[in-house]
């Protein structure tokens, strides 16, 4: 199967390493979303006609496809939002502003995400809870002595990235939840960079709560997946409010809300998106997802083993588990390198990554990024050597 001809973006010449941000978008998911858009474009769980009820199986078949994607106890454990970033913030102010008090301690590390620090840094300062970072190893992994060696009898919750968006290192999800569950803590991950790469088990894992985003896997933006444990999901508050959400209400104020997962998707839903997710996940379920972390892998190691013997490349993640490298060109501002590589149709990213904080242990405040994913080639990372091999005249090309 030629998996590269799925994509018609892939039919130019365009080398796309920017898998981090976003993926492609295979045909199948395309025409799930026109199809929704040309034949059956009501809304959803409001129409006593034909095509919305199509609609409605349509949309719920998806949520049963993230269902069994990652193996949830519960059709209704999982909610559909904006994205990895609205799931987190529901995550901290529906939930756990209600659950931690003062002093209260949360664990993190310095690799997160930006919308895996912020909200936790605005619920402090609102509730007085107090943060910890972990600190990483010289391979800025985040490591079960580590996290042992941070939690007090203070910690309610650790915070991590599955799979952080910088460096790629993979948590150890599993022994993490063990141990925090061992000591009453809950554990919340951000798994962007995980749920389209590698497969997930939630009950396996014994995760809390976990996130991520369509987009980052095939799927269309705007359009994410907040899992939780119905005990702890049932417990969180909606921090929106209006149409899908509620029963009934009336003129005095009394209202009854929906069960779940419908208490939590207040308003019109991004019906297509929903519809495009479910056709990614079946998309990807057919490759296989232990075939894509295979092939990432052999990826990253052959890139690895080239650009470690280009003498002006400087490489901040050698030894990681996942599809991301991240480098520089010695001297080189890192947006001017991806300047320097646009002009040959590489897609790199640079910058921070938004992980500002992560330059405290990296001691560089921007990087490049390439991250892969299972279209990308050998020959592709060929281009992208013989590109930097010649970077000797990039001030020519970028200035």
């Amino acid at each position: 199967m030629n998996i590269r001809s799925d994509f018609p973006i892939l039919k130019t010449n365009l080398i796309y390493f920017d898998n981090g941000a976003t993926t492609l978008k295979p045909q199948c998911v395309i025409d799930a979303i026109v199809d929704y858009y040309s034949n059956y474009s009501a809304n959803a769980h409001r129409g006593d006609y034909a095509i919305s009820h199509k609609v409605d199986i349509m949309y719920e078949s998806s949520r049963e496809e993230v269902k069994k994607f990652i193996n949830a106890d519960k059709v209704s454990e999982i909610i559909f939002t904006k994205g990895s970033t609205e799931s987190l913030n529901m995550i901290v102010f529906g939930f756990f502003k209600y659950y931690l008090k003062k002093d209260d301690e949360i664990l993190l590390s310095k690799g997160e995400h930006a919308s895996n620090l912020l909200p936790w840094f605005k619920l402090c300062e609102e509730i007085g809870c107090k943060i910890k970072y972990i600190p990483s190893d010289i391979n800025f992994e985040v490591t079960i002595e580590n996290i042992n060696k941070m939690i007090s009898n203070k910690t309610k919750v650790i915070s991590l990235a599955h799979i952080t968006n910088v460096v790629g290192d993979v948590r150890p999800l599993k022994e993490i939840c063990k141990i925090a569950h061992s000591n009453n803590i809950l554990v919340v991950s951000d798994a962007s960079q995980s749920a389209g790469h590698m497969k997930i088990d939630v009950i396996d894992l014994d995760i809390d709560f976990l996130v991520f985003s369509a987009h980052k896997m095939c799927g269309p933006t705007g359009i994410g997946v907040l899992y939780g444990k119905y005990c702890y999901l049932d417990k969180l508050l909606p921090l929106e409010y209006g149409g899908g959400m509620n029963s009934s209400f009336d003129s005095l104020g009394k209202i009854e809300y929906k069960n779940l997962p419908h208490r939590l998707e207040a308003g019109t839903p991004h019906i297509a998106g929903v519809i495009g997710l479910g056709a990614a996940i079946k998309y990807l379920t057919k490759i296989g997802m232990n075939n894509i972390a295979e092939h990432e892998k052999m990826l990253k190691n052959y890139a690895i083993e080239k650009m470690s013997k280009i003498d002006n490349v400087i490489l901040y993640s050698n030894n990681i588990d996942s599809g991301i490298i991240t480098f520089n060109l010695r001297d080189v501002f890192s947006q001017d390198t991806s300047f320097y590589l646009d002009q040959y149709n590489i897609c790199v990213r640079a910058g921070s990554h938004c992980a500002k904080i992560l330059n405290e242990e990296l001691n560089v405040k921007n990087t490049c990024r390439i991250s892969f994913y299972f279209y990308n080639t050998k020959e592709e990372i060929d281009k992208l050597i013989e590109v930097l091999k010649n970077s000797n005249d990039i001030f020519k090309i970028v200035l």
